[in-house]
């Protein structure tokens, strides 16, 4: 009788794909067990019950030995995936941010609770992480950001995400702060735009990007820079340039987390040329993971032309992302006391 083959031990790619629906297909199965792919971001097309999406993360999770990483852009607010079958709902982040003006303490306490939700509930249906926190400050002006952002004071925004990853942490969950350095003082939406902000180095480092200084990777194990152009810092986007996620992310500030890119496939990328282009300007200027989203025709044309030797150190980056202990099915976790009245905290949150 033939030995069944075994499936080869294959550390995590620089490149993170999405699937198409509800289940996995044959060819996307093909597609994850390419080396090059580090990682799965689901969207709200991937979720119809607590069950179909239990059943695809564990499809995803067995398609490789060493299990890919699985993320979805869970926020709150306007920004979350699933909202149905038990998922409690989530507010937006300028909620907590208004709250914090009335009564800092309670805030810091309910982003925490709020934290944890989100994460305890993905965590039980197979979700290993979310990309949130959002740091970016909210200068009332950003078509993409607006009520994604906790509050216009950098020292605000630290201390309500500082709450928030804890939760987070609280159940085995690890954070992505976004959108490095700043994407909330420009009006452009990155997904169908070029936004160029205008400002110098020192006034984005002062207000900006400080929470990504005080916070730093042991607070916020990977960031993911903007689809923005800093012209009197550097004239390509945030992604895409040495001088931003070498220069000033690694040495100035002095962080050793994952580096995301953010999807290439969004009009802001454009810049950078083909998708191809796109892949290599990040992994240059020192991206340990690119996103492509939304077309599995640029995965499969990224996954056949990259060339690309994955560093070592961005192995072991995104190895640690992976949950440290395994979570409670979704029955056992509606039974523990400690999240359901994280759940019933989520109704003190006003709507502004």
């Amino acid at each position: 009788m033939a030995k069944k083959k075994s499936k080869a031990v294959l550390p995590p790619g620089p490149v993170m794909v999405d699937v198409a629906g509800y289940t996995l297909t044959k060819a996307e199965k093909k597609r994850l067990r390419h080396p090059l792919v580090g990682g799965v971001i689901l969207f709200a097309r991937n979720f119809e019950n607590r069950a179909q999406l239990t059943e695809l993360t564990r499809q995803i999770h067995k398609a490789r030995k060493e299990p890919l990483l699985i993320l979805v852009d869970h926020e709150g607010g306007r920004v979350q995936r699933f909202r149905d079958d038990g998922f409690t709902a989530l507010p937006p982040m300028r909620e907590l941010g208004a709250l914090w003006d009335r009564d800092p303490l309670n805030a810091m306490r309910l982003a925490t609770e709020a934290g944890y939700v989100l994460a305890a509930e993905l965590r039980a249906c197979g979700v290993d992480m979310s990309f949130t926190p959002v740091l970016d400050l909210d200068y009332g002006v950003s078509k993409v950001i607006g009520n994604r952002a906790f509050h216009h004071d950098p020292r605000v925004v630290t201390m309500l995400s500082r709450a928030l990853v804890q939760g987070l942490a609280l159940a085995g969950m690890s954070a992505c702060g976004k959108h490095f350095p700043g994407h909330g003082y420009v009006g452009a939406d990155s997904h169908h735009e070029i936004p160029v902000d205008p400002r110098t180095l020192d006034q984005i480092l002062q207000d900006d990007a400080a929470p990504y200084a005080w916070l730093g990777d042991a607070v916020l194990p990977s960031v993911m820079p903007a689809h923005v152009i800093y012209p009197k810092v550097d004239k390509h986007p945030a992604g895409f340039s040495k001088r931003w996620v070498q220069d000033i992310l690694r040495k100035r500030l002095g962080y050793d987390g994952v580096v995301f890119s953010d999807d290439l496939t969004m009009e802001g990328a454009s810049v950078a040329g083909d998708i191809l282009d796109r892949a290599n300007a990040a992994l240059r200027a020192g991206c340990d993971m690119v996103l492509v989203c939304n077309r599995p025709d640029l995965a499969d044309e990224l996954l056949s032309r990259l060339e690309f030797d994955h560093p070592p150190e961005s192995v072991a980056r995104i190895r640690r992302l992976m949950p440290r202990f395994d979570a409670p099915d979704w029955d056992t976790l509606q039974a523990e006391s400690r999240y359901q009245n994280a759940r019933r905290l989520q109704s003190q949150i006003v709507p502004v």
